[in-house]
């Protein structure tokens, strides 16, 4: 396949035995994927070579899941074509990004456009840069109390404004409001005392009902909800 061709002409370009091999493989790398997210498991080996013990979760998953599963063995690892096994580090994080892309997208139709909670926390990565992770608290249609991580977004700045611009971009992204916004939830670090008031105030001023509740929550507290989510799969 040309670097320059675009993939859906390639793959229709494929006769039909060579159609189904590639979409075996695909669909084995999502189950994988899918596996290792639920769980919150790292992908990747310090060692991927042919003759590594442990070449990392991603391809031992595979590889077992390839050893006890006849329709999958005949067409993945070595039995794949080089130029198209499905296993690089860049398959494996479009498939992460989709499978953000559709939770995320189930978590907002769950909401229904319906009321909800911002529950925020804010810190600085390992490379200083300030980030910010905006979770949803919301009631759903069973009448279950929901918490879902929908982002985590990068700031300039820690000031009221710029937070409240991110939260506000994002909510956007997603086709949901702050008039909607009923609670906020921040995590209680001394030096965003003074910012998470005027977020407050800024936010409460947009709400329909200015009856949008702030709760200060330990950082131990919000972690524990978001720890899940913000694990990074890959090292």
């Amino acid at each position: 396949m040309r670097e320059q061709q675009p993939i859906q002409a390639a793959f229709y370009k494929l006769d039909d035995k060579s159609k189904h091999e590639y979409q075996v493989r695909l669909n084995a790398s999502i189950e994988v994927v899918s596996l290792l997210l639920n769980q919150g498991f790292a992908f990747c080996g310090h060692d991927e070579s042919e003759s590594s013990l442990n070449k990392g979760n991603f391809l031992e998953v595979l590889s077992w899941l390839a050893a006890r599963c006849d329709a999958i063995k005949p067409f993945v690892l070595e039995k794949s074509p080089k130029n198209n096994k499905m296993t690089s580090h860049d398959i494996q994080k479009d498939i992460v990004t989709a499978c953000k892309i559709e939770t995320v997208k189930a978590t907002i139709e769950d909401i229904n456009s319906d009321y909800f909670a911002l529950l925020v926390d804010e810190s600085r990565d390992v490379s200083s840069k300030e980030k910010m992770a905006i979770c949803l608290r919301y009631v759903n249609k069973m009448r279950f109390v929901m918490e879902a991580f929908i982002g985590l977004v990068h700031i300039k700045d820690t000031s009221a404004l710029s937070l409240k611009k991110a939260i506000v971009d994002l909510l956007a992204h997603h086709s949901l409001t702050l008039s909607n916004v009923r609670g906020q939830c921040y995590d209680g670090a001394r030096n965003m005392q003074g910012e998470i008031g005027g977020l407050k105030t800024l936010i409460r001023q947009e709400s329909r009902s200015r009856s949008a509740h702030l709760f200060i929550v330990s950082l131990i507290n919000f972690n524990w909800l978001l720890l899940p989510f913000l694990t990074s799969v890959f090292k």
